[in-house]
């Protein structure tokens, strides 16, 4: 059973555009609670968390409405992470977990994604299932049976109080300054809330929602503002967050940036030495850079490889037993503490290593040196399929030839937005550019 409606990471799309629509989001619901609702009896929750966007108040009256139409009891958490969305799922005991947000992405778009009664991701199978549900005629609940919806005021605050006891060091951030980039976005109150009542002096800045300005020229994917800030208060550690907050990168006291393969390797090697890294492996995707595997097969440790999604990296990590994982985007996947990547935990993570360890930030972002990566984007339109061209397939086919083993090439589609993504590794800088640029042209020809 194959998906159309969902992507790599749940539903996503323009706000009022389809798929993103209050009539979408309504069937959508119905089509979950009925899927989840499967034994008849009455009693079944479901949570909803969302970030800050404008469209979320659509949307979640409408998956509400949904909801509760197949009898399911709904309890609105209002902005939380996902992470905290995963985490309250389990806790509340609730059958579903459901977040609207399109995490990194701006304003104008919005998305869905679910979680199990378990706190993780659905799979591949059972959004594919959900999606049969809601192309059919979807059976509503008797009149008796339709289920009721309420605020919960103290949602965030059970987050909030959870991530604290995952930081092992009581009072180790007493003294630092931490500066913490919340991207005006879903974890604007929780993150600043944390660090201080942890010890920290907290410099916040994106805590200022207002609909429209989640990533706006902040967050992990636009650092340049937390560097600044981090550099102006003369701040120990930067912490840049998305809009869902399940996205971290983290800069030193110079503005120096860690991404995901960065902050993994510290984690790795700090795990391994004290015996708790499971299966003695890293779970990450075909993005890491070359120069991650090649500093943990020096450690005697392995990369495991994954398709780009932090679901997939998450489902490797179940099926093999694995406690950490993530992507060099900055999820950053530790299953001791959270069902899916917890950039405010990893967060403190990074910071217990600090204050473990005794050394400053800028001695711990560099774990390894990069083998060159370039990353090019081409969007393309509704109906096209640029990598089904026979020009496309040639220009991948030759660029594979001129690497000839002494680098790596990816080529695929994102499952978030209509972009086709250019990859490439190598250690010759002028040639990793010509192979780039000649798929990029040749992608471009076909759109």
């Amino acid at each position: 059973m194959s998906r159309k409606l969902f992507g790599t990471d749940g539903v996503r799309g323009t706000a009022n555009t389809h798929p993103m629509t209050a009539e979408m989001a309504l069937r959508l619901g119905a089509a979950a609670g009925r899927f989840f609702r499967t034994d008849g009896r009455n009693g079944h929750r479901v949570v909803i968390g969302k970030d800050t966007r404008l469209s979320g108040y659509m949307l979640e009256n409408a998956l509400t409405a949904g909801l509760t139409s197949t009898g399911m009891n709904v309890l609105l958490l209002g902005p939380v992470p996902t992470p905290g969305v995963g985490f309250l799922t389990r806790s509340m005991r609730a059958d579903l977990g459901i977040m609207i947000s399109a995490s990194h992405n701006h304003a104008h778009d919005n998305g869905i994604k679910f979680f199990g009664p378990d706190g993780f991701k659905l799979s591949d199978e059972a959004e594919a299932e959900i999606e049969a549900i809601l192309e059919g005629d979807i059976a509503l609940a008797q009149p008796q049976n339709i289920g009721r919806a309420k605020r919960i005021d103290d949602g965030l605050g059970r987050y909030v109080e959870y991530a604290k006891t995952t930081f092992p060091v009581r009072g180790a951030l007493s003294g630092l300054k931490v500066v913490v980039d919340c991207a005006n976005g879903a974890a604007y109150k929780a993150a600043p809330e944390v660090l201080w009542e942890l010890g920290a002096e907290v410099i916040p800045i994106g805590v200022s929602p207002n609909g429209f300005n989640i990533n706006e020229k902040c967050g992990s994917t636009y650092t340049q503002t937390a560097a600044e800030a981090v550099v102006a208060h003369g701040a120990d550690l930067g912490i840049s967050l998305d809009g869902d907050a399940d996205r971290v990168m983290i800069l030193d006291e110079n503005g120096r940036l860690a991404d995901g393969d960065q902050i993994m390797a510290l984690f790795a090697a700090r795990w391994a030495e004290a015996e708790r890294l499971k299966g003695g492996a890293l779970v990450a995707t075909v993005m890491s850079n070359l120069g991650l595997e090649r500093f943990l097969t020096g450690r005697g440790l392995r990369l495991e490889r994954t398709a780009v999604g932090d679901r997939y990296v998450v489902e490797r990590m179940r099926e093999g037993g694995f406690n950490l994982g993530g992507e060099q985007s900055g999820h950053i996947v530790m299953t001791d503490y959270a069902t899916t990547g917890d950039g405010l935990i990893a967060g403190l993570q990074f910071l217990a290593a600090m204050a473990e360890t005794g050394k400053r930030a800028s001695e711990l972002v560099r774990q390894f040196d990069t083998v060159p990566q370039l990353l090019k984007n081409v969007r393309y339109g509704a109906g096209k399929e640029p990598l089904s061209a026979a020009s496309v397939q040639n220009a991948i086919t030759g660029a594979e030839a001129r690497l000839n083993g002494s680098g790596r090439l990816l080529i695929r589609k994102s499952g978030t937005e209509p972009l086709i993504r250019v990859m490439a590794e190598c250690e010759d800088e002028a040639l990793l550019t010509e192979v780039v640029d000649g798929i990029v042209a040749a992608v471009e020809a076909a759109v």
